[in-house]
């Protein structure tokens, strides 16, 4: 632990694979995305089909008890059939105002920099607050047309770190905006790992390649980023082993954390 830190930064990361990953913050557990469903082919919207590569390392009847959902996006790469099942047992899951209109009585949209206040346990407060995310290249716009509303989340709460969730984004802009806001920040759990689908974008990243990830963490000042949604399946374009060159390549590779896996 270099003196920079504190231990209040090292709050343990469970990753399953995917964008799936499980916290504590503030008393609180929070579930990013939940992908449990088994490897295969399952339909997209617009006719496309995404095929899972590898099983989730774990299972939902491992999670223990989840106090709040954080769902970016409703593709099935990002809620699948378990995920949606696992839905009707969480209190409460926060999403993209499109989806909390459909999503059932427990869930809730977030506009971009709309909050929520969540109890904690022992008393006080966690803020949750929507962020903006793009989910491919250009124009918000021009993207959604395509592919659909996306949200990010920060975390704050009084002698708590500052914590991003990038949901599936691919701006440096919004990271700009989340940064100009809330940086630096303490702990980013950013989805990278480049998707790709011939035909769409001219073949452009859907998310975060392996450098403006790094770029991103840079944007952010984040001094720890926890990588999701690189592995698991077939339209990822960059895994681990890109990460680690990228960062490495910046002088970042002391920020990134890999988790705890399953």
């Amino acid at each position: 632990m270099t003196p920079a830190e504190t231990p209040r930064d090292q709050f343990p990361v469970r990753v399953f694979g995917g964008p799936t990953a499980l916290f504590e913050y503030g008393g609180l557990r929070f579930l990013t995305d939940p992908t449990f469903d088994a490897p295969g082919n399952y339909p997209a919207p617009g006719g496309a089909v995404l095929t899972k590569t590898a099983p989730s390392a774990g299972s939902p009847a491992e999670l223990g008890l989840v106090d709040v959902v954080l769902l970016s996006h409703e593709h099935p790469d990002h809620l699948d059939r378990s995920g949606r099942d696992l839905l009707a047992d969480v209190p409460l899951t926060l999403t993209t105002p499109d989806g909390g209109k459909h999503l059932g009585d427990k869930a809730r949209g977030l506009a971009d920099w709309e909050s929520v206040e969540l109890d904690r346990p022992g008393g006080g407060t966690v803020t949750v607050t929507g962020v903006p995310a793009v989910h491919g290249p250009g124009p918000r716009e021009a993207v959604e047309a395509f592919s659909g509303q996306v949200v990010g989340f920060v975390l704050t709460g009084d002698g708590l770190p500052t914590v991003y969730v990038s949901g599936d984004n691919a701006s440096l802009d919004a990271a700009r905006e989340t940064a100009d806001r809330f940086g630096p920040v303490d702990t980013a759990v950013l989805f990278a790992g480049a998707p790709r689908f011939e035909g769409l974008f001219d073949g452009a990243p859907l998310v975060l390649d392996s450098a403006t990830a790094a770029e991103a963490t840079r944007i952010l000042g984040a001094r720890r980023v926890v990588p999701v949604h690189y592995d698991s399946w077939a339209h990822i374009t960059e895994g681990r082993d890109a990460l680690q060159a990228a960062f490495t390549a910046a002088g970042l590779a002391d920020r990134l954390d890999w988790g705890h896996l399953g």
